[in-house]
């Protein structure tokens, strides 16, 4: 497992979106599977921008780049 500073977050491993580690159903896609091993960040503010349509985000929010 990484050491994270700041808020403790895990990724959601099928829409990559990062939620605090009480969350049990991810709010993007209602999947249950979850990783406290993920890397990378990208923070999405607007669903057209060319950053989010290139990685295929359709919701704004923190997303892993990387889960393993």
């Amino acid at each position: 497992m990484v050491r994270r500073v700041g808020a403790p977050l895990k990724a959601c491993r099928k829409c990559k979106i990062l939620v605090p580690l009480n969350v049990n159903i991810c709010p993007n896609c209602g999947s249950r599977d979850f990783s406290d091993d993920w890397s990378g960040m990208a923070v999405i503010l607007k669903e057209d921008s060319v950053l989010a349509k290139k990685l295929g985000i359709k919701t704004p929010g923190k997303y892993a780049l990387r889960v393993r």
